[in-house]
Formats: structure tokens, sequence, C-alpha cells
């Protein structure tokens, strides 16, 4: 059944202080739960194992490290950082790394590594960027706490530009793959990704003192519903996407490319 968008607002017009926590205070008070126990284990066992001395530290972050997955729909989220640039081969078994979680993890449908280098994360011209990412969304599972590095942040327009700087381009090249994806199983995914990714880039869109961060994919629409009433149901369209991908590659594209054409200017609207 596709997701009912508005029935989600309404019900969280319900909740008590919507979205008023950043996500660190929602994971660090919440333990990795039993299902998704097996699969951290094998992150934190094989990872070092394999990348030595080019492994800093590792962080958990989405679902998992919120205590919110859903065994069989959820994926695994890691930040890893790297002392230095890994090279070609080592890339390669990061890559082998993952398919490896993947294979012997039913409980995971994906796994995801978002791959840092130490003196880019300490970089202070980084600090909305990696300091935000480390200090309010993820949590330390291995090696060396690079988010004790950063104090607390506010939230801010600058930091939502700064984590999802780029965005259209990560978009566009979303569409092309989905266009060239060998089979519909393929281009499903890549829709499901493409989708998560733009409604969490709406909130480059925030109102330079709106006080709260969204944490969910429903946050980030509930937000933006209220900034941008008359345009929820484009985003609705997504916001079902990100969870049952459902429509054709030709209607998703095009969607994409008008609503991700919209937000680029008005991002640039004074």
């Amino acid at each position: 059944m596709a997701i009912q968008a508005y029935d989600i607002v309404e019900k969280m017009k319900n909740c008590r202080e919507i979205s008023t926590l950043c996500p660190i205070d929602v994971i660090a008070g919440n333990s990795i739960q039993v299902e998704f126990k097996a699969v951290v284990a094998d992150a934190i066992e094989s990872i070092p194992a394999a990348l030595g001395s080019l492994l800093t530290c590792l962080f958990l972050y989405g679902s998992v490290a919120r205590g919110s997955a859903i065994p069989g729909k959820s994926d695994l989220d890691l930040t890893i950082v790297l002392t230095r640039h890994a090279s070609d081969q080592e890339r390669r078994v990061l890559e082998q790394l993952r398919l490896n979680l993947e294979d012997h993890h039913s409980e995971i449908v994906k796994v995801d590594f978002d791959v840092g280098v130490l003196t880019d994360v300490l970089d202070p011209a980084n600090a909305l960027s990696w300091g935000y990412w480390l200090k309010h969304e993820c949590l330390c599972i291995y090696g060396n706490d690079l988010s004790q590095h950063f104090d607390a942040f506010l939230p801010s327009r600058a930091i939502a530009e700064a984590i999802n700087r780029g965005y259209g381009d990560t978009l566009n090249d979303y569409a092309y793959r989905i266009t060239s994806a060998v089979d519909l199983i393929t281009a499903r995914r890549l829709q499901k990704e493409a989708a998560r990714k733009l409604v969490r880039s709406t909130n480059v869109l925030r109102p330079i003192a709106y006080p709260c961060w969204p944490r969910t994919l429903e946050d980030y629409f509930f937000h933006f519903s209220k900034w941008y009433p008359s345009l929820a149901q484009d985003l609705e369209f997504f916001l079902v996407q990100a969870r049952e991908p459902n429509a054709s590659v030709t209607k998703f594209n095009a969607r994409l490319a008008h609503f991700v054409s919209w937000m680029q200017l008005e991002q640039q609207r004074p």
C-alpha cells in the first residue's frame, strides 16, 4: 500500500515536540536493536581487520543508529574515516567489505559506506559539513571518536547547505543511472535512493531562523509542507517512491528534473 503522506502529517501534528531534538539526542539514548547487533558486530570486526592502519574510525548513522530500523527493510549506513586517501586496490577492498555485509545479513537491504579522510574531516573549513555530521548524525562504534573535536551545532540553513552541497549534480547523476539501469530491480533501487536524497535535500530551503532539525523522511516532508504547502503533493510523490518505488523511469526522472530545477531556483531567491 502506498504511503499516504497527508495522513502521516495529520498524525504528526498531534505528536509532542515534533523534531525538536537534534538526531544525536535520539542516537545517544538508544542501544542497537537486537535484530541488528550481528551486522553491526560484523562491521566492527571485518572493516578494521581488512583496513588496518588505514582506518581511523568507524561511525554508524541512519535508522540503525537511531534505533528505528525495520528488519528486511532498512539499510546499514556507515561513515568510514581513513588516515589518507585510499588506493585503487584499497577502494576495491572497501567495496568487497560492503558486499560481504550485504550478502551475509538478510536483516538489512543494503549497506552504504560514506568515506572520508582525516585531514578533510578535521579541516575547519568543513566544520559545517563533516563537523556537524559526526557530532549530530553519527555514533562512533570503533576507533577515535572524532565527534569529540566539535562543539554542538545549532540548527541553521548554512549547515543544511553544507551537508547537501552538490545535491543537484548528485540527483542528475541518479537520473542518468536510472535510465541506464540494466533491469527493473536496479532501476527501482536507484529510484528509492534518489527519492530519499531529494526529500532530505529540501532542508536547504529551511527558513534562516528555523529552530529544529528533521530526523526521518516523514519529518522532512512535514517541515517542507509547512514552508511550501502548495508543493506538498509534489514532494509526497517522492516520499512514496522513497519507501516503495513504483513509478516508471520516464515519469520518475521527469518529476525529479522538474523538482530539482525548482529547488535550485528557489534556493537562489533572496
